[in-house]
């Protein structure tokens, strides 16, 4: 028999991703300008009160999905074996994340673009790539030797911030031609090579 706490747990879940859903929604049929917090509450079939105990605003609901994706990606990479390379781990994990997750493409095209239009959308999505480098610095500083120092994670993690970043602008300028994973190796391999 299931614990009431799983239920509740499983129910707040599901309520979150639904409002997430409306928000994207709502903003891909009427531009985030014109959306509500009363309008995403409707849709998702919420109170605004109950918006609020999910979200603080629509930004935060549009860019769950990407905080989920992000989280998930930070646990890929502290579950790659600890003998791995930190390099090799970061591609590996991106690679099964993509596998794994599936996220619909039309989703992540969305809300790049939204992000690029939208000054508040960008500094929130800023917030949570910082966020993102500092979590994948940890993880990677975790699996190097000890004689490595604290910088070589930091800039591991902000080289494959930056590739992944370039590669979903390429992506999108591409117009979703190729799929994201295609573009994200592409640029994760010319990442990797030599500057010299």
């Amino acid at each position: 028999m299931e614990s009431p706490v799983g239920l509740r747990e499983r129910k707040k879940a599901a309520t979150r991703q639904a409002v997430h859903e409306a928000t994207l929604r709502l903003t891909v049929e009427h531009g985030f300008d014109h959306v509500t917090v009363e309008a995403v509450a409707d849709a998702a079939g919420i109170s605004r009160r109950t918006f609020s105990n999910y979200f603080t605003n629509k930004e935060d609901a549009l860019l769950y999905g990407e905080e989920q994706q992000i989280g998930s990606l930070v646990r890929s990479v502290r579950d790659r074996p600890a003998d791995e390379p930190a390099w090799t781990a970061l591609r590996t994990a991106v690679a099964e994340f993509s596998e794994l997750a599936a996220p619909p493409e039309r989703e992540w095209a969305v809300r790049t673009r939204l992000a690029l239009r939208h000054p508040s959308l960008l500094a929130r999505q800023l917030a949570n790539h910082a966020a993102l480098e500092r979590d994948l610095a940890e993880a990677i500083a975790v699996r190097q030797g000890p004689g490595n120092g604290p910088v070589r994670p930091v800039v591991l993690a902000a080289a494959f911030l930056s590739a992944l970043r370039v590669a979903m602008r390429i992506w999108i300028e591409e117009d979703l031609a190729r799929g994201p994973g295609e573009v994200i190796d592409e640029i994760l391999d010319e990442m990797g090579r030599s500057f010299d």
